[in-house]
Parts: structure tokens; sequence; C-alpha cells
């Protein structure tokens, strides 16, 4: 298992922050961290990336000071705490450093091995990875007792939740410490297991794969899943959200999602979507996906609501959040917590199943597996036990 000692013998508030990659998400979490009062130092290879982020920010702030949402004061305050370098030689007095960089393996895990020679013996390596194990490059370190997962979600300064994953190796006390500071930036922290997808990625796969599976059924059209789905109090349908993420993402994300699942059938991409890459119909940013986009603003009809659609949709989002509690990924709170404050869904999925008694959605989810006959429609072992025993995930 590594290093099991428990490296960091004092848990120290995190003041001085550093942040390794400029881009848009690394760049978020260092005005996250200024604003929370700390000095940060973001460092970047690019000085023209560096450069970029300054401006942006500066423009964000000029935003904001015209909204009168802060003091012209508090902006050059907060941009004053930020300081930008090239050099990762700078980060030697953070308390803690937060990397947000290419979604690879080797260059994170080299990236940890080189801040490892130059940080503290006390500081924490934590990781805003996506996708990859936070174990896998915890053991890169020497110290991989001291590496945390802080999965923040685009755009960092403006979406509340934070993923915190330890990994396998991580001191048990550092998942807790991490949690509070995340709360002490300001935002809605949840502990989730280092698995596939963490919360949000895993229990958000049928929003998208579901209706998927409803449109190459024929049984409703894209506006009228969408409009289903809005009328039920979601911001945006499933084809509008594939649209606006990217179907080169979301499409990668699901793959990642089946592989690391050893293949299940729960997880199945779609051809309909693996279509859309190959034609490069990426959605919003190329101007074609599921909707045509003028200008970036969606063309055609908004649809109208289909019964039942919302129903299937929703039965096999509670279902997989209800798994992510049976395998221990996370608690009941942290899950609904995850899914409202990372995704914006109108309601937390368990709360939800709550309302509807689990009956209800055992009876949805046994109906589509009797008429499929496929695994993708098995209902979670929690839920079984929830109906037995008269119980509800919350009272």
């Amino acid at each position: 298992m590594g290093d099991v000692r428990r490296y960091l013998r004092v848990m120290k508030a995190w003041k001085n922050v550093g942040v390794v990659g400029a881009g848009t998400m690394g760049s978020g979490i260092a005005q996250i961290a200024a604003q929370a009062g700390c000095d940060v130092i973001l460092v970047d290879a690019s000085s023209d990336a560096l450069t970029r982020s300054e401006a942006n920010l500066a423009k964000v702030f000029q935003r904001l000071v015209e909204k009168g949402r802060v003091s012209s004061e508090d902006a050059h305050a907060v941009q004053g705490r930020i300081r930008r370098s090239t050099q990762v030689q700078e980060l030697s007095e953070c308390d803690v450093v937060v990397e947000a960089i290419v979604e690879d393996l080797g260059v994170k895990s080299n990236l940890f091995q080189t801040l490892e020679t130059v940080v503290s013996h006390d500081a924490v390596l934590a990781t805003n990875t996506s996708s990859l194990s936070v174990t896998a490059l915890a053991r890169a370190c020497e110290h991989p007792s001291r590496v945390v997962g802080l999965h923040f979600f685009n755009p960092a300064p403006l979406m509340a939740l934070v993923e915190v994953v330890p990994a396998l190796q991580t001191q048990p006390e550092l998942a807790d410490h991490a949690m509070a500071q995340m709360q002490a930036w300001g935002k809605a922290p949840a502990l989730a297991k280092d698995t596939p997808g963490f919360i949000v990625n895993r229990v958000a796969r049928p929003f998208y794969s579901e209706a998927l599976r409803i449109l190459e059924e024929g049984v409703a059209s894209v506006a009228d899943i969408d409009a289903s789905m809005r009328a039920k109090g979601f911001r945006m349908g499933p084809f509008e959200l594939m649209d606006l993420i990217g179907h080169d993402v979301n499409y990668a994300v699901t793959s990642t999602v089946h592989d690391s699942f050893y293949g299940d059938p729960k997880y199945r991409p779609a051809h309909t979507q693996r279509q859309l890459v190959a034609a490069h119909w990426l959605g919003r940013k190329t101007g074609q996906g599921f909707y045509t986009y003028v200008d970036g603003v969606k063309q055609g009809d908004p649809g109208v609501a289909v019964e039942g659609v919302a129903e299937r949709v929703l039965a096999m989002l509670m279902n997989e959040a209800a798994d992510a509690v049976f395998w221990q990924v996370a608690s009941p709170e942290h899950i609904d917590v995850a899914m409202q404050k990372g995704v914006n869904y109108p309601k937390g999925l368990l709360a939800w199943a709550d309302e509807w008694g689990v009956g209800e959605l055992i009876n949805i989810l046994d109906a589509l597996r009797q008429r499929y006959g496929e695994e993708r429609y098995r209902v979670s072992p929690l839920l079984r036990d929830m109906a037995r025993q008269g119980r509800s995930f919350f009272g």
C-alpha cells in the first residue's frame, strides 16, 4: 500500500496556495483561493497563458465592479493576492498545491514527482482530475499520504461543488481537513470514494444514455425529450446539455466510465453520439450537433413534453444514485449535494426517490427490465432492501 505513515504531522490551514496550470480551470481555482483570502501563486510553463489569465481575471472583476457585486478596492485586493510565475520552484512555501493541467496520468505523475522536490514535507498535493485514479497519481509520489483529489467544476468560481476524493494511500485526517478547507473557501464539498467518475460523472450517465436510448427507439424526438426534462425542472435537456459540453468530451467520458467498469452495459456509449463525433458535429462549438446553432443560438422547435419520458430517465438516475450508495461511493447526503451543486439538478435524486416511493421506482425499473431483458435496467440491491424494510433515504 506504499507509504502508510502519517506524513502530514500538522494539519495547517491553507493560506499559501499554489495552482499549476493557467487555463480556464486553474485560473478559476486561483481566483477562488484569492477570494477566500489566500495568497496564491499561479504557475504555468507558458508566460502567454499567464498573461491571458491575468487579463481575463481583470475583465471578470471589472464586470463584477460594474454590477456592484464587489467594490473596486476588494477587486484590486483579490487580484493582488495572485502572483504568477513560470517556475515551479516558486511553490516552495505553499501549504497546498493544486494541479489543473492536461488530463494525462503520466504528465500529472511527473509533475507530482517534481513538486515533491520543491514543497515542504507537510505540504498537500491536490489533483483536479475528473477521470483519472487519484490512487494511481498518489503512487507516483514518495509520500502518497499527502495526495488528495479536489475536483472543481467548470466554471470553478461559479459552481459550488468540489468533489473531495482521497486516494487509497491518503492520510485519513486529510480528507476531513480538505472538506473543511473547501467550506472555508465558500464551496459545497462532497466526499467521494476513488472510483470511476467519482459521484457526478458516474451518477449523471443515465441523463445522457437513457435519453439517447429513448431517441434511438423512436419513442420521442430530441426536442420533445429535452422539453420533457425541462418540464421536471431541469435547466437544460440532455441533448441541449450534450451539445453544450461537446460530443467529443461527453462521449469520451462515457467511454472511459464504461471501460473502467469492465464493460457494464449500464454505461455503454450510444452509436448515435459516436456518429456525431465521427461527423465532427460536436455541438454548439461547431455549430451543429443534435441542434443547429447560428451565432451560438439554438435553432428549431422547442418541443413538447411527452408522457413517461422524464420518468424513465429519472428512474435510471435515481437507481444509479442508489447504487452509488450501495457501493459506498458516497453518502446519500453527499450524492444529493453533488448532483444539485455540480450539475444543477432541481432536486437531490435520493430525496426525489423518497418522494416517489421506493416501490414506485422499482416498478418502473422492473417493467423496463422485463420489456428489454437487459442488465442495464437491473434494480440496485439497496432499493430492494429498502422496499422490504420500509426504509427511505432520508427521515
